[in-house]
């Protein structure tokens, strides 16, 4: 069973996926946060750095694109691949955030089976790069599956990476298994499952060979040496993240000139590794606190030393 690593907007940056790779690696394959055609086809800085292989040596790298312009979806995926040799690339049906689904976009765009048929035709007609889709069970009610499954079986995608949601749930309840199950049994085209995966007893790793891969994103960023513990090896100690972090710390000052800048990044990673950490034994929930709050790096240094030195070894 392949490992995969989920895109998270604003975390996994190359920055990131550098530093997890380097110290903890495990991951079978990489998916960059998505990126959107827009009516002038040009990729920005900000992306270039994400995408440019001389950032991502040694990393299967998918780019994740989010849109419903057939016109531009194409054009976007030959430009990435003139310029930087990209032969994958995967649609993003699962992001359900409010200002992605109210354009039609993301989980949004399983609201209208027509539409999406209509666009999925465009697109595969003569595809000549692998095409894999990240979605959810549906938009509103997981009584859509079945329609949206059959849909998908229309196409010969590389993977279907299933999130068993719907969209209106966001991140809320638990993930459907009989929806995903039901996946399994009926897709044509080899099946992913993404949610929810936070430790290595999960029951998905445990329960079902049929998988062709699993994609972590929260429980990743929350423990970065998961894909190790699940190929049988060590949870991280409290000196190993120590070592993580500060890379990445040092990775993001050499690319911003601003410590508050450093320190979002930062902080954001520990809104995940934080409880991760405290539930091992590491720091105080006060410490994590004082960590959010400070606005210098010296302190933040401080603070996470504080967290991390009385981390458990098992």
């Amino acid at each position: 069973m392949k490992l995969y690593q989920a895109p998270l907007e604003g975390i996994t940056t190359y920055i990131y996926r550098n530093a997890l790779a380097r110290h903890f690696g495990g991951a079978d394959k990489y998916f960059a946060p998505f990126i959107s055609p827009y009516e002038k086809i040009v990729i920005s800085a900000k992306e270039r750095a994400q995408l440019t292989p001389s950032h991502n040596e040694g990393i299967d790298l998918v780019p994740q694109i989010l849109t419903m312009d057939a016109e531009g979806f194409l054009k976007l995926t030959h430009l990435l691949h003139e310029e930087y040799g990209y032969e994958e690339f995967n649609l993003n049906f699962g992001c359900p955030s409010g200002t992605v689904v109210s354009k039609g976009r993301g989980a949004g765009a399983l609201k209208d089976l027509e539409l999406l048929k209509e666009f999925l035709d465009r697109i595969t007609d003569g595809f000549p790069y692998r095409l894999s889709v990240k979605t959810r069970v549906g938009f509103s009610d997981v009584g859509e599956w079945a329609a949206l499954l059959d849909l998908y079986n229309r196409y010969s995608l590389s993977e279907l990476i299933v999130h068993p949601r719907v969209g209106r749930q966001m991140y809320k309840g638990v993930p459907d298994m009989a929806a995903f199950e039901y996946a399994l049994v009926n897709s044509r085209n080899p099946v992913v499952y993404n949610g929810d995966i936070c430790t290595v007893d999960n029951k998905v790793i445990k329960s079902n060979t049929e998988i062709n891969a699993i994609m972590i994103g929260r429980g990743m960023v929350a423990n970065p040496a998961i894909f190790r513990e699940i190929k049988g090896g060590s949870c991280p100690t409290g000196g190993e993240l120590m070592d993580y972090m500060s890379d990445i710390c040092e990775a993001y000052r050499v690319e911003f000139d601003s410590e508050i800048n450093v320190l979002h990044k930062l902080k954001e990673i520990w809104v995940y590794m934080g409880p991760y950490v405290i539930n091992r034994g590491g720091g105080s929930e006060r410490d994590l606190k004082m960590l959010q709050k400070t606005r210098r790096l010296v302190e933040y240094k401080a603070h996470m030393r504080s967290l991390l030195s009385g981390l458990k070894s098992t």
